[in-house]
């Protein structure tokens, strides 16, 4: 296997393995530790000698090895050895008690993330510290997902893991009881990894894949706990209803191709299938809630048979009841791009230019892409290359660099 290829295997292992060391062993903190330093000897040497048979199974043995030296080079300099290795549920004990490896049911993912979801983190932090323990982000991606810096980011991971280790959390499921309140923690965080799995902040791919699926698996998961809660069935039917669309995202050579151009034959039939059964058995069921509404849009999307057939007012209007229960930025730009579907560019790029003054989305590169598209559209070329300039310039991403780019040079062509 080729070195990318256990980077990839590795990324998709790494939540179960810290999972199921932190089910067993307890010390969030140190339990991730010991599972980096496993990924890093299997990156060491895998490539070298080879995947073992089981994988999952050599990485926990490895981060156990670690967990067990830690905890002897600690007892080693304060004397601890001697005073906690009598108590019976110590972690001392459990650590280098005897025992088989065990290996995480698909269980133990989902209760790393309501661990991670902890009303003892603030929700921010818990968003980062998931993205990061169950998501397999880098702390760098996840700073350019919340645009601060890589310090900042950091810092805030190192706090929410400290609060865990100093509050005494074990890695159990939540209390019924604490558990609505932990969902809305929990679905942000799914949906964050969803979005970073199926448009990657950076790097050279548009996809990574295996963190849509993922998250997928795990909205699969919360719907099976709360089959009677309308915004999980929401939120598991817009994953499904977007990520239908991903084989027909890129052409061969990776590069982009927008919603509007993309050769629909290649949708995934059977995830809209069932992201529309799930969406169509929710509405007017339940109370009516962000992640239903978002995929209400997308079922708009994939139901129409051509891009030229899509129902813009009734996206439109579904735009207007998402700026109603959640506005925010993102939803702007989007129904910005709605209204001038209906209404025409210029009233587009008029609700468009409310957040020239909101510093987040002037420093994303989406608010200018937008502005570069409606631009565009209203046939201001010249502006519109700067702005398509503007947003190449702050993407990360390199497909959609490209294509921001190929957007500039073609109106250049055009003078």
């Amino acid at each position: 296997m080729s070195d990318r290829g256990v980077e990839e295997l590795l990324r998709g292992l790494a939540p179960g393995v810290l999972a199921g060391l932190a089910r067993r062993y307890g010390q969030f903190e140190a339990c991730e530790d010991a599972t980096q330093e496993a990924l890093l000897a299997a990156l060491r040497q895998w490539p070298v000698e080879g995947v073992p048979r089981h994988p999952r199974a050599w990485l926990l043995t490895a981060a156990r090895r670690t967990l067990i030296d830690a905890w002897r080079n600690e007892a080693a300099r304060r004397e601890r050895e001697r005073r906690v290795g009598a108590t019976p549920d110590s972690w001392v004990s459990r650590v280098a008690g005897p025992g088989p490896e065990e290996v995480p049911g698909d269980d133990d993912t989902l209760v790393l993330l309501f661990l991670c979801c902890h009303p003892a983190l603030a929700p921010e932090a818990q968003i980062a510290l998931t993205l990061r323990a169950v998501g397999g982000l880098t702390t760098a991606e996840i700073a350019g997902a919340f645009l601060v810096p890589e310090a900042t980011m950091a810092k805030r991971i190192t706090r929410a893991k400290r609060t865990i280790a100093a509050s005494g959390l074990r890695f159990e499921p939540p209390p019924a009881d604490e558990l609505p309140a932990r969902l809305q923690a929990v679905m942000a965080v799914l949906y964050l990894v969803f979005n970073e799995g199926y448009t990657a902040t950076s790097g050279p791919s548009l996809h990574r894949v295996h963190l849509s699926a993922e998250a997928i698996r795990l909205a699969r998961l919360l719907h099976r706990l709360r089959p009677a809660d309308g915004e999980v069935a929401g939120l598991l039917a817009l994953m499904l209803l977007t990520d239908a669309r991903r084989p027909a995202r890129t052409r061969p050579d990776g590069s982009l191709v927008l919603l509007e151009d993309q050769d629909r034959s290649r949708w995934d039939a059977t995830l809209i299938g069932e992201g529309l059964e799930l969406i169509a058995n929710t509405l007017g069921r339940f109370p009516v809630g962000a992640y239903q509404v978002q995929a209400a849009i997308a079922a708009v999307h994939d139901e129409a048979p051509t891009a030229e057939a899509t129902d813009w007012p009734q996206i439109l209007a579904l735009y207007d009841t998402l700026d109603r229960i959640a506005p925010g930025p993102t939803v702007t730009m989007s129904r910005a791009v709605a209204i001038a579907r209906v209404h025409g560019p210029r009233a587009g790029l008029a609700l468009l230019g409310t957040l020239d003054t909101d510093t987040a989305a002037v420093r994303s590169h989406r608010l200018h892409a937008v502005r570069g598209h409606l631009l565009e559209l209203a046939g201001d070329r010249a502006q519109a290359r700067e702005a398509y300039l503007r947003a190449a310039q702050l993407t990360a991403s390199v497909p959609e660099q490209r294509h921001l780019q190929l957007r500039y040079a073609q109106l250049s062509d055009r003078r």
